[in-house]
């Protein structure tokens, strides 16, 4: 279900002839350049290859950096703590940045907006290859946050108004793509990292994203369509259509609940206090905004939008813990090594990658949100049979489980997401997206934490199992009762 135009942003109109943005446009209404200029293939991969690309440099250097920490550890004479550093700096410049960057993409353009990216993402490689110490790669890993995090929800508006303009409707197998590129960048970020930094060492890791940025580039330069004229207008007016308060309240709000949720074994409640303070100030200070970063208005009336964030965060939280605590688990339980542990993990990727292609090029989306839930509630209820003792056939099988919820859940949530915003909306709603799973991401360590503490017992194994049944419980309620989500994308 698509969201009313009431439902619009206050800063937009809901006429796109009237956004500062907007294409030309021919007698009838269409973007002029649809009368001749309309490719064949519109969403062919000259124009989606570039931006599948940069939407997979999040992914890729967020899992990269893990093989490489007791190198830079070493060579810096830094403690386990301070290298640590280099992976939360960057999901937290990735939670603020995502939204952010699709704001900038409605007034600037998303073409340039993701271009702007990429050229961050180039100099973050290059400042991480020349670092002296560890301070210079904090700031090369908050560029790649910041500079990253440009491509996701821009490529989101581009491929939108590229389908708008096309009469293409729900673009079902591209969002598939985008949903798979993603997992399949995840999964072998760590590995590469280990090739590279143990053939190259560790600035191997910065270094990579010059080409791949140079590569995203230049490529988009030459398969993506420019973004129609910036109305001009001046520095008072443009500074109130970027409403810096409501990006400084977001960035305080969302960093002080990430660094509450990566310590929950020891909580800080005054971050909690104030995460939930700077919320309060910021819904307040955007209802009054002329153009907020995030229209609270719309998102309150947006009932199917909500549910939708919030089933990618239990997603989220229950992929990430039971990914990672079921490896802990069976390294300090059941004595398994590291390799025996990626051979027992890779089932489960390739079943999301399988599962995935299949739900995105039939467009489903209610039942896959449904089986999402089921199948965790099937895994944890494996999890509560198995201990140290059991087979590694039997993990397999958990693990098959897992991969049929990230499958499922992966892309029905992109494309319920695409179906409950409009074309103006749809860039900032992608951000928070990303941003909602970095929440369940970051939460799933602390999760972990509670439920093993100081090591991974079959008892701690159980009572994570008993968590994640309730999260698959509350994932099936909360789309079994939803009848605005469709079974399948109109349009496809």
């Amino acid at each position: 279900m698509t969201a009313p135009d009431a439902a619009r942003p206050s800063g937009l109109s809901a006429d796109p002839g009237n956004s500062p943005l907007a294409p030309p446009r021919n007698a009838a209404g269409a973007p002029a350049s649809d009368d001749a200029s309309r490719p064949s293939n519109p969403l062919g991969w000259r124009f989606t290859a570039p931006l599948l690309l940069g939407s997979t440099l999040n992914p890729i250097n967020s899992s990269m950096i893990a093989t490489a920490l007791v190198g830079i550890g070493a060579d810096f004479r830094s403690s386990p703590g301070a290298t640590a550093g280099l992976i939360s700096v960057l999901y937290l410049c990735s939670a603020v940045a995502q939204p952010t960057m699709g704001k900038l993409s409605v007034l600037f353009g998303p073409r340039r907006v993701f271009l702007s990216g990429v050229a961050v993402l180039l100099l973050a490689g290059v400042v991480g290859v020349l670092a002296p110490n560890l301070g210079f790669l904090l700031v090369s890993r908050a560029l790649i946050g910041i500079g990253t995090s440009a491509c996701y929800p821009t490529a989101m508006a581009l491929v939108r108004r590229r389908a708008d303009e096309s009469g293409i409707g729900v673009p079902g197998r591209i969002l598939g793509n985008f949903s798979i590129a993603a997992q399949v960048t995840a999964v072998v970020g760590l590995p590469l990292g280990g090739v590279l930094s143990g053939a190259f060492g560790w600035r191997a890791l910065f270094a990579v994203n010059i080409p791949l940025a140079l590569l995203a580039f230049t490529f988009t330069l030459l398969g993506v369509a420019k973004d129609a004229p910036v109305r001009k207008q001046g520095l008072a007016s443009l500074l109130t259509m970027l409403d810096l308060p409501g990006i400084a309240l977001f960035a305080g709000a969302i960093i002080s609940l990430l660094v509450f949720l990566s310590a929950l074994t020891t909580p800080a409640w005054w971050l909690a206090v104030l995460a939930a303070v700077l919320a309060g100030v910021l819904l307040l200070r955007e209802r009054q905004a002329r153009s907020p970063l995030i229209d609270v208005r719309m998102l309150g009336r947006n009932g199917p939008l909500q549910r939708t964030y919030l089933r990618s965060i239990l997603a989220a939280l229950a992929t990430y813990a039971s990914m990672y605590g079921a490896s802990q688990w069976m390294e300090q339980s059941m004595g398994l090594n590291p390799a025996t542990v990626g051979l027992v993990l890779i089932p489960l990727s390739l079943l999301s990658i399988i599962v995935a292609r299949v739900v995105s090029g039939r467009a489903w989306v209610r039942w896959p949100l449904v089986l999402a839930g089921v199948a965790l509630g099937l895994s944890a209820g494996v999890m509560l049979l198995v201990n140290h003792g059991s087979g590694v056939v039997l993990l397999i099988g958990m693990t098959m489980l897992l991969g049929l919820t990230n499958g499922f859940s992966s892309f029905a949530n992109q494309a319920a997401l695409y179906l409950q915003t409009t074309a103006a909306e749809i860039a900032v709603a992608s951000g928070l997206l990303r941003t909602s799973m970095y929440l369940g991401a970051i939460g799933s360590s602390s999760l972990i934490g509670i439920a093993f503490g100081p090591t991974a017992t079959d008892a701690g194994f159980h009572t994570l199992a008993w968590i994640l049944l309730a999260i698959g419980a509350s994932m099936v309620v909360l789309t079994a009762f939803d009848r605005s989500i469709p079974a399948v994308a109109a349009g496809h």
